[in-house]
């Protein structure tokens, strides 16, 4: 069987009218071959020349692309056709389609078509060239771009003081009759620090023909003209004018790409912090409060998040109110995952960078992704709970089909031979007939009360009658319903009154289960002890048998519901395993342990602890006497 090879379809963005229809062609090349899309904006030093119109409009062609099935990312670099490619080639791409207006004629050295430079730099690419739909649409360029080309005040004063530096130090270095090529050198390094110290590439060019011109006026014979004797003096302004431009351009990109590379390192820190604590936050809530402190730390401007669930997170920096309306937002953005929506963040202010949106949709999608598994999770939970209550359903069921049998059988068996032969029979034989029918009463009782209890307390409706008891009462009070002719029953109660808080029902539940455990499964004639103690700030009732005992391998099973070991009782009739299941969930009700642990020479002893009651004198005197 052949590898299915899946296409990978590259649309470019940008902010031309035209690139709706480029990014709806490529969504179609992508359905049609069945593949994936990713939107590549490429950000250049022009990026931060573009208009607000412009920066709308770029927005809206990143959310189309996303719309329509699209994973968007941003690349940094001047050199457009080289970031496709090489983009093209990490995420390996298949086809490239990007569009195309109107193409400049007349200019003899104008650079080559950016899909002529794709094909040379990767020739393994599918290019699509999508075609501008008006035929002659051309854009206008924006009134803020023509002002940014113009340098700001700030950075003409900058480059006028490091020229009048520059010619103070060559004047120097004349006084000291250094040579030419020194104060060269000094004008060179002053377009140097033109660059590096003003925003506006024109300055670098500026300082590199002031700088040649300077050169001429003040330090070439004759001096303050513009006229030059020696002959080799043109040769030399030409190669000053080039070697400023040259570094004043150098300068300029290295100061450019430092500022990106700082923008990129710090957003993308912010979206690792933001994948860690992700993964740190409990619940939905959390998580929602990371994504609008982190959407604050990145854009540092008023966000509001809306949730699907009604509930709403504003985030401002350094106190500024914003409005509750959200018609007032530049901005807004879907948090979505898998056709999900959970809310709507709204961003205040300018419209935002290409990086930033692309950050900005990372943030997002990983808040999404966090939530969506938070909620999958859930349900994984519920459905387990759901089968686990099933299949206790379903071993309850087989359970009682298979252990009220016996019983039920014997109960009517008896009932109707002293029926029918109650005349003929002495009342020694009616007596055994009537402790038969008894005892097997007493024990489907005891069983429906484990029942009850246990489905209250593992569907969290067990309301606990909390009451301040004597110990020594509730234990006394439940062996008086412990049947036990066969076996010994000693008490060993503490000397000091022991108080604690507890539903005495339910605690006696706990006695007379563990008590009719012992009786069960040891001997006749086997003791079977029961003592109390005070521990601490715990009450320690103890339950301890000389039978055979409990082997290791099966300790840490005795306490699981439905679990019945390998032995048998003494009447033979099989216990269901609920009775220490039962024991253990009441226990960890009223804030106690229970241990099984090995008797001294032999046997086991199941022990539980309460919480000891303070209680006044008066109080354990009023209780008594009632």
């Amino acid at each position: 069987m052949r590898n299915i090879i899946r296409e990978h379809i590259l649309v470019c963005l940008s902010s031309a009218p035209s690139n709706a229809n480029t990014i709806r062609a490529a969504a179609k090349l992508s359905r049609a071959f069945g593949g994936t899309m990713t939107a590549l904006y490429v950000q250049t030093k022009r990026s931060d020349q573009m208009g607000a119109e412009d920066r709308q409009r770029l927005q809206r062609h990143a959310r189309l692309a996303e719309k329509l099935g699209a994973s968007v990312s941003t690349v940094t670099g001047d050199d457009v056709a080289f970031q496709i490619a090489e983009f093209a080639r990490i995420s390996k791409a298949t086809k490239v389609v990007l569009g195309r207006s109107a193409v400049p004629k007349g200019r003899l050295f104008a650079p080559k078509p950016l899909t002529e430079q794709l094909v040379e730099l990767a020739p393994y690419l599918d290019v699509y060239i999508i075609p501008d739909s008006a035929g002659k649409n051309k854009r206008k360029q924006n009134p803020a771009t023509k002002q940014r080309i113009l340098p700001s005040i700030r950075d003409m004063l900058i480059t006028i003081g490091i020229l009048a530096l520059s010619t103070v130090i060559g004047f120097a270095f004349h006084r000291l009759r250094f040579t030419e090529a020194n104060t060269i050198t000094v004008y060179i390094l002053g377009v140097l620090l033109t660059a590096l110290f003003t925003k506006n590439y024109v300055c670098s060019v500026i300082s590199s023909l002031a700088g040649v011109l300077l050169f001429n006026f003040f330090f070439t014979e004759p001096r303050l003209s513009f006229q030059a004797y020696e002959s080799g003096y043109p040769v030399t302004f030409a190669i000053m004018l080039f070697a400023s431009l040259l570094t004043g351009t150098l300068a300029n990109r290295l100061a450019v790409h430092v500022k990106r590379s700082t923008q990129t390192a710090w957003r993308t820190q912010v979206l690792l912090e933001t994948t860690q604590q992700l993964g740190q936050a409990e619940d939905e809530t959390d998580i929602l409060e990371v994504i609008a402190d982190q959407l604050l730390k990145l854009l540092n401007r008023p966000i509001l998040l809306q949730c699907a669930n009604g509930t709403s997170i504003r985030r401002f920096p350094d106190g500024e109110p914003i409005e509750d309306s959200t018609d007032t937002a530049s901005q807004r953005f879907a948090f979505q995952s898998g056709g999900k929506q959970f809310g709507e963040v709204f961003i205040y202010g300018n419209a935002l960078e290409p990086l930033e949106s692309g950050i900005l949709h990372s943030i997002l999608g990983e808040g999404a992704l966090a939530i969506e598994s938070r909620q999958n999770a859930r349900q994984k939970e519920e459905a387990a709970v759901l089968a686990k209550n099933e299949q206790l359903r379903a071993n309850l069921l087989r359970s009682i089909s298979h252990d009220l049998r016996t019983p039920l059988t014997s109960i009517s068996g008896n009932a109707e031979n002293l029926l029918a032969s109650a005349d003929a029979m002495d009342e020694s034989d009616k007596r055994s007939l009537l402790t038969d029918i008894y005892e097997d009463s007493i024990w489907l009782i005891r069983l429906v009360e484990n029942l009850l209890s246990i489905t209250k307390i593992d569907e969290g409706q067990a309301r606990l009658n909390m009451t301040t008891e004597l110990v020594d009462e509730v234990i006394a009070e439940s062996l008086r319903h412990i049947r036990a002719k066969t076996h010994t029953l000693e008490t060993d109660f503490a000397d000091e009154i022991l108080l604690t808080q507890m539903d005495a029902r339910l605690i006696s539940q706990v006695i007379i289960n563990l008590v009719d455990n012992a009786v069960k499964y040891t001997p006749e004639g086997s003791k079977i002890r029961i003592s109390t103690q005070k521990q601490g700030k715990e009450v320690l009732v103890r339950v301890a048998d000389n039978g055979p005992g409990i082997p290791d391998e099966i300790k840490s099973k005795v306490f699981d519901l439905f679990y019945t070991g390998s032995g048998k009782n003494a009447d033979c009739r099989r216990s269901m395993g609920l009775g220490l299941h039962l024991c253990r969930s009441i226990i960890h009700l009223h804030g106690g342990e229970i241990t099984l642990t090995d008797n001294t020479p032999h046997g086991c002893v199941f022990a539980f602890t309460l919480p000891i009651s303070e209680v006044t004198f008066h109080e354990q005197i009023t209780h008594t006497g009632g």
